[in-house]
């Protein structure tokens, strides 16, 4: 049997479990689609999103990409947003970075990887941005935790600032915006404190986020 035929072996002993499990699961999954959250991670085969969620299909809206990038030249990733928060309705839109990233490091350290460095030019600029609170962490491996900490709350400021989420804070949405990060070590997510439900709450939170990152990077301890 090749791969591809363990792939589909493996959809069809899923799809049969299912049925078993609970005998409605494919209808109702098939005429309904109201997830409340958004996930914005990272495209890492190790961070899906459902399961550490605990989360069913069709209860959490996703989109990954490498390093959990949020560009406001992004169409792909605004157009996921726009249709997420203006059609789902959903509720939190969960911006997701994971220890241990490998965009992160490339951009850390200027490993060259490919076409793909023009895309983590984007937290190369985040690594430049906070180079002072960085240089401050002598082991790389508690500096690349500290900037995939960083990386998830100038992503989640980032989708705070678009469009679309400004018309939904305008028009009374209810609509809140988080910034976390996830441990492969041992499956849990840490809170950054970036949680964001109005245009008023974007400064106070990122100032205390950006201020608890340096404070632990100060105690050099490493949570992740």
């Amino acid at each position: 049997m090749g791969e591809l035929d363990t792939l589909l072996k493996n959809n069809r002993d899923w799809a049969e479990r299912a049925v078993r499990d609970d005998p409605d699961f494919f209808h109702r999954l098939e005429n309904q689609q109201t997830p409340k959250y958004l996930w914005i991670g990272c495209s890492d085969s190790r961070v899906p999103a459902n399961q550490i969620l605990g989360l069913d299909p069709g209860e959490v809206f996703v989109h990954r990409n490498v390093a959990n990038v949020l560009s406001h030249g992004d169409l792909n990733a605004l157009s996921v947003i726009q249709f997420a928060v203006d059609v789902l309705k959903v509720e939190h839109v969960l911006l997701v970075g994971h220890y241990g990233c490998g965009g992160v490091h490339a951009a850390m350290t200027g490993a060259r990887v490919g076409l793909v460095d023009n895309w983590l030019r984007h937290v190369a600029d985040v690594n430049h941005k906070h180079a002072g609170l960085l240089a401050g962490v002598a082991d790389t491996g508690l500096r690349h935790a500290r900037l995939c900490e960083l990386n998830a709350v100038e992503q989640a400021l980032n989708i705070c600032q678009t469009t679309v989420v400004r018309d939904a804070w305008a028009r009374g949405q209810k609509l809140a915006v988080h910034g976390w990060v996830y441990a492969l070590g041992d499956g849990r997510v840490r809170e950054l404190g970036m949680d964001v439900a109005s245009h008023e709450d974007i400064g106070p939170a990122y100032e205390a986020a950006v201020a608890d990152i340096a404070r632990v990077a100060a105690l050099g301890r490493r949570d992740g």
